[in-house]
């Protein structure tokens, strides 16, 4: 007599996932203040070294003398330079509110100041969105 050695398939586990209202506070938090996303799920030295790296762009444009944009421009590039620096977050509002910036790039300088403001709420809005991931379970840590 013969027997059949039939195995069941193995399923691979799926990582553990969060619910979705702290993904959704992980990313919120992430793109107000950077790094903090990461820091809620307990990885504080990434969250950390986002923090340092975003604010220090941010600030490195603002002493640069770099343009903050204002929301009611209609050319595109404005357009364009706001959305970018309004992914900085609590730094775009206070920067807003305590008018730090130039109302208008003078010297090549300046543009460059731009430019690293806008970079840094790019940066800041792919943090929070891998935070997100990160919480998600659809990234491994």
């Amino acid at each position: 007599m013969t027997t059949t050695n039939i195995q069941t398939p193995v399923r691979l586990a799926r990582p553990e996932t969060t619910s979705s209202a702290m993904t959704v506070v992980v990313l919120i938090a992430g793109w107000l203040i950077p790094g903090l996303g990461h820091v809620l799920l307990k990885k504080p030295i990434r969250g950390l070294l986002l923090f340092v790296s975003i604010v220090s762009m941010f600030a490195l444009g603002i002493a640069l003398q770099g343009k903050i944009y204002s929301p009611n421009t209609g050319d595109l590039l404005d357009i364009l330079g706001f959305v970018g620096q309004l992914g900085n977050g609590i730094l775009y509002a206070l920067a807003r509110m305590l008018d730090w910036g130039h109302p208008s790039v003078q010297i090549a300088l300046a543009d460059y100041g731009t430019k690293f403001i806008v970079c840094a709420g790019l940066l800041n809005v792919i943090s929070a969105v891998d935070a997100h991931s990160l919480a998600n379970g659809r990234k491994a840590s």
